[in-house]
């Protein structure tokens, strides 16, 4: 007996040796091979993923903030067609995740499409930086005898959706393959990706944050092409940095369609649904785990949703379950796989009203920046697209806090490896956006008493640093939900659909903004004086922020019973054998 146990505890110890060594969470390193834990992956890859995701957001925020400003000034549009404009360049650039996540997923992989849309990114900023230089691209009013204002238009706007379908393919793909840096078995890496969200929005809005200060300084006051070229230089050098840092990414390789496996499970369950209940949930059907074709880890069952158990339900004919026809049979990982995606409709509608309000800080709080003095030193003046920096400072400022003091603070508290699980931190960013509603209503009625007591009938008096604390707040806001929010869809799909899980993220943030138009314009339409009039000083926008409080407010009650009721995504460790670790296999 003592022998046996020493063989155990030995048997053991090697595991734990190799488990070290090598890392089986299913992913490849770039020649195709089982990666070695030392060498690939963690922050010495992620950091190149960063810096990434810090020049596309650089060059996405610099060009969008200003763009409405682009469309006036250069174009010469009136403010309802840029407005518009805007509005449809938006919502491509909102939509695109959605095939991007899907391509990466299924066909590309999570690396290729990376690259691939940062050359069409390129293409697009190539395009936009000709249109302003090229003489027979530029518009009239830009010096140029040869110009054409049409031809001009039409190439901005073809560079213009160039950058929105590589922001579709760039944004899921990338996050989702920085997130793949780190082995979800590893208790110390596990650990390193709760931070890697929060350091990679850290990234992101640095990048956001030049680009809303010095990116849109330079166009305002050097020159919009400058800018372009600045852009275009940064993007292409973080570009080849990120395809340098090859040899030390962790893959995955695409498994094709998760449409397909989500419907047969369905079509299965229907099938089958007069079948009754077996006794013991071990009689469902499961994946060996030494299935090597199982693509990813195995989830656990759960009780709920438990009319899809049916899918899983061996039937008497069914003779071999390797040669079942997946249309009649499937897996408990398969079923608890379609599970989770159902049960993510509830959280992804309770977080709409918070996408709202975070929509209205880079529309209605930018539009009254133009209202008030602006002017901080002397003759320099702040650009009104610029006050979005009050909040890409605060986030950067709240992440660090966040991530170094408060959650070492709230693991000792809790004890929970998060210091608060995703939820919990979704919510409290909730009640922050409710207060950011409630705080930017009683500085919009300070400005209007402001304008009525003024000779001049304006605001100019009143310092552009009244909306300071709103911008403030909802960066705390952020810090918690969008953050939390990311983590949540990436760690909570199916592993198969996590650049799908960054694109539902992101249409949290677009469907959020289609939203806002419209409460505008009901609220437009059904109120007796309208809120909304031909200037901010002959509108109520303090009502309207009371309004989205109290909506904000309310819909924290459907959260709150939405998330206590949710369960997690339960899988089970992966342990693979390791005796051909290098042999070759497809890359990714």
């Amino acid at each position: 007996m003592d022998q046996n146990m020493k063989t155990n505890e030995g048997a053991a110890a090697a595991e734990h040796i190799d488990e070290e060594k090598w890392v089986y969470d299913s992913s490849v390193d770039y020649k195709g091979r089982i990666p070695l834990r030392a060498s690939t992956g963690a922050w010495k890859a992620s950091l190149f993923i960063i810096a990434t995701e810090f020049s596309e957001r650089l060059s996405y925020f610099g060009l969008a903030v200003n763009l409405i400003m682009y469309l006036t000034t250069v174009l010469h549009q009136d403010l309802k067609t840029a407005a518009k404009s805007c509005n449809y360049w938006s919502g491509v650039t909102t939509i695109m995740p959605l095939l991007g996540g899907f391509l990466a997923d299924a066909y590309l992989g999570r690396f290729s499409t990376v690259m691939l849309s940062s050359l069409i990114y390129i293409m697009g900023l190539l395009l936009l930086t000709m249109s302003r230089v090229v003489p027979g691209l530029r518009p009239l009013d830009a010096g140029s005898a040869g110009g054409s204002h049409r031809v001009h238009e039409v190439v901005f706007f073809l560079a213009m959706y160039l950058i929105s379908v590589g922001t579709g393919g760039h944004k899921p793909s990338l996050e989702s393959f920085g997130a793949d840096q780190f082995d979800d078995d590893h208790p110390i890496e596990k650990r390193k990706k709760m931070s890697f969200f929060n350091w990679w929005c850290f990234g992101l809005c640095c990048g956001l944050l030049l680009g809303v200060t010095v990116i849109v300084y330079i166009q305002d006051h050097v020159g919009w092409a400058v800018a372009d070229i600045i852009l275009t230089t940064v993007m292409v050098s973080t570009t080849a940095i990120i395809w340098i840092g090859r040899p030390l990414y962790r893959y995955r390789k695409p498994m094709g369609s998760p449409l397909t496996p989500m419907m047969q499970v369905i079509v299965a369950a229907f099938v089958k649904r007069r079948l009754p209940y077996p006794v013991d949930s071990d009689q469902l059907y499961e994946i060996p785990k030494s299935d090597k074709n199982q693509g990813g880890r195995l989830l656990l069952h759960t009780n709920k949703l438990r009319f899809l158990d049916k899918a899983a339900i061996v039937e008497d004919e069914v003779v071999s379950k390797e040669k079942a026809n997946p249309w009649r049979l499937a897996s408990v990982t398969k079923v608890e796989e379609v599970k989770l995606i159902i049960n993510m409709i509830p959280i992804w509608l309770t977080t709409l009203p918070f996408g709202i309000c975070v929509a209205q800080s880079s529309t209605f709080f930018i539009k009254q920046s133009t209202t008030l003095n602006r002017a901080i030193a002397g003759d320099f003046t702040i650009p009104p697209a610029s006050v979005y920096g009050f909040a890409a400072v605060s986030l950067v400022v709240s992440i660090a806090i966040y991530d170094r003091i408060l959650v070492p603070f709230l693991r000792r508290v809790t004890g929970d490896e998060r210091g608060i699980n995703i939820l919990q931190r979704i919510g409290i960013g909730m009640v922050f956006s409710v207060a950011t509603m409630v705080v930017a209503a009683l500085v919009e009625r300070k400005r209007l008493r402001v304008v009525e007591a003024s000779p001049a009938g304006n605001s100019l008096s009143m310092s552009v640093f009244w909306l300071a604390p709103q911008y403030v707040i909802i960066a705390v806001g952020d810090c918690f939900t969008l953050v939390g929010l990311q983590e949540y869809f990436y760690d909570q799909v199916p592993d198969s659909m996590r650049s799908l899980g960054i694109a539902f993220y992101l249409s949290v943030l677009g469907a959020s903004s289609f939203l806002s138009g419209l409460l505008i314009t009901v609220v437009d339409g059904v109120t007796a004086r309208s809120w909304f009039g031909k200037d901010l000083n002959a509108s109520r926008l303090d009502y309207f922020y009371w309004l989205l409080a109290g909506i904000t407010a309310g819909n924290l009650f459907i959260y709150s019973f939405v998330a206590q009721s949710y369960s997690y995504k339960n899988a089970r460790k992966t342990t693979l054998v390791v005796a051909d670790c290098y042999q070759p296999h497809p890359m990714p």
